[in-house]
């Protein structure tokens, strides 16, 4: 394996980049995430055993640390974070109303269904440890989990149309008319 990696450099940085700002959309996390990947590809060439997969080994790489960045920010966002003002300038009007929408359908959920989906996707709470703190099973807390993002997703479905790109992000929401999204705005609906 070649220890030098400025060729790799020279011929994947810029695809690299414009694969990484596609899923993070901030190009200075973008450049943070490329230049740990390239750390990464350094360090442990050695590792690689077939020359012929280093593209898709180094996009693997890319793709974990994407996750890894998502992961660790899961614990750090909460709703009422979401809904202050300085956090909404940092996103799209459109974002910012589609989770304040989400809130107001969480608080419409039965308790149970809530209070998982709060600790659990919101909170970064495994299931297993949710399920111990409410003295329930494994099983049932995976069950509630399941059953309370389908809720949501089934409202949400309900209340708005979304367009999403080949990756699954949303690119745009249009409100029906038939929910929370029209609370005092009759021109969206």
């Amino acid at each position: 394996m070649p220890t030098d990696i400025t060729p790799l450099w020279q011929s994947l940085s810029g695809k690299l980049r414009t694969f990484i700002i596609s899923k993070v959309h901030d190009p200075a996390l973008a450049d943070d995430l490329l230049q740990e990947v390239f750390i990464r590809v350094h360090t442990r060439i050695d590792t690689l055993k077939d020359a012929d997969k280093m593209q898709g080994w180094i996009y693997q790489i890319a793709r974990n640390l994407i996750f890894d960045h998502f992961r660790k920010g899961k614990n750090e966002v909460s709703i009422t974070e979401l809904s202050e003002p300085e956090a909404e300038e940092s996103m799209s009007d459109e974002m910012a109303e589609a989770l304040q929408d989400m809130a107001k359908m969480m608080d419409s959920m039965p308790p149970e269904y809530c209070d998982v989906l709060c600790k659990s996707e919101l909170g970064g709470m495994s299931l297993k440890t949710y399920a111990g703190e409410t003295g329930i099973s494994y099983v049932l807390a995976r069950t509630r989990a399941f059953r309370a993002r389908k809720m949501l997703k089934d409202m949400l479905m309900k209340c708005c149309h979304y367009q999403f790109d080949v990756y699954g992000t949303v690119m745009e929401i249009q409100p029906a008319g038939c929910c929370c999204c029209c609370d005092g705005k009759e021109d969206k609906c």
